[in-house]
């Protein structure tokens, strides 16, 4: 039987070898954070989480080691811009009324 031919640049190792970006509670996070990477051309998967220790569920995004840096940068930037919009909108912060603008500058 002829073998297959090997295709340049990829190897098993490489497609089957996954780790973990980020750990979320929710699913609702975790699919989330999927389409951002894969909208960022980083292919990622959701494998579930269970610590026996703590009797706790949760959510592992997983992309292949060489996206690993790269999906870092997405997630935190993305996490960075929802803080940021979610601080602004914040209805529960007093408004500024102006009292504390010192008079002497």
């Amino acid at each position: 039987m002829p073998r297959r031919a090997k295709k340049i640049g990829q190897s098993p190792a490489k497609t089957q070898d996954l780790v973990v970006v980020t750990l979320v509670e929710d699913m609702d996070q975790a699919k989330d954070h999927e389409t951002l990477l894969r909208n960022n051309d980083i292919p990622s998967t959701i494998k579930r989480q269970t610590d026996d220790a703590t009797n706790t569920n949760g959510f592992a995004i997983m992309v292949s080691e060489e996206y690993l840096d790269e999906a870092h940068v997405v997630i935190e930037s993305q996490d960075t811009y929802d803080d940021f919009y979610d601080f602004a909108m914040d209805d529960d912060e007093a408004e500024f009324d102006g009292d504390y603008i010192d008079e002497g500058f």
